[in-house]
């Protein structure tokens, strides 16, 4: 059989992994022994939630965040160049999207090494499937600038860029940074820009709300350390 690098999907905070994971998934993880995570423990524990057989210390663990030296991410795949197949777990939604495992995954393509997406919860598809925007053009922006001037024209471009291309304009921010974004959107977008604002995703408490910036300015909602996908977008007759 072919050697496979499997893209595993983690939660976006729900316990509920049979409500979002195909039984695929929890076959495929009993036949893996090397994984590539951006955190070992919640790796862990979130293998022992979704039921693995194997025992936890038999497996092995190999970390890849921001501070993975460049030059050690390669060897990451020395177990699949040997025969094994690997998975990657993000700390929570899709490998690859918005997250470091697409370095991973480059090399792969590169060495000719076989590459499998698995089906699970992306926060970033289920916020535009929700919005009531463009589905049809789109684009990820990923996290804005954190300096205040740089933030401010950045939403700017957004909002011309939606309006020229008609296209959804979806990004996101640090938890415990999101209500300092909602704010900057109020102060920067124009009032009938709409808006999706779509919090813990997946979990009980997930609220997927699309109003323009004038109606969320009346009533704006507490979203401070709460998971969040932004989407805008704007039209031509604001």
């Amino acid at each position: 059989m072919e050697v496979s690098i499997y893209l595993i999907p983690a939660s976006l905070g729900s316990d509920k992994t049979n409500h979002f994971l195909p039984d695929l998934v929890f076959s495929i993880i009993n036949k893996i022994d090397h994984y590539i995570v951006e955190n070992e423990r919640t790796a862990r524990r979130y293998l022992i939630k979704l039921g693995i057989k194997t025992p936890i210390d038999d497996l092995q663990f190999y970390i890849l965040d921001k501070h993975t030296e460049p030059n050690e991410i390669g060897k990451f795949l020395d177990p699949a160049r040997h025969g094994n197949n690997m998975g990657i777990i993000s700390e929570a939604g899709t490998p690859g999207v918005a997250d470091p495992g697409a370095d991973i995954v480059k090399i792969a393509h590169r060495e000719n090494i076989r590459v499998v997406p698995l089906v699970g919860p992306s926060s970033i598809l289920l916020a535009l499937m929700a919005s009531g925007l463009n589905g049809q053009n789109f684009a990820f922006t990923g996290y804005l600038p954190i300096q205040k001037n740089e933030k401010t024209k950045r939403i700017k471009q957004l909002e011309i860029r939606s309006v020229k291309e008609n296209q959804s304009q979806i990004f996101m921010e640090t938890p415990y940074r999101n209500q300092k974004m909602l704010d900057d959107l109020f102060k920067t977008c124009s009032p009938q820009t709409r808006l999706c604002i779509a919090t813990d995703i997946t979990m009980d408490s997930e609220c997927i709300k699309t109003k323009t910036i004038a109606v969320w300015k009346a009533n704006p909602p507490d979203i401070h350390k709460r998971p969040t996908i932004f989407i805008l977008q704007a039209t031509s007759n604001q």
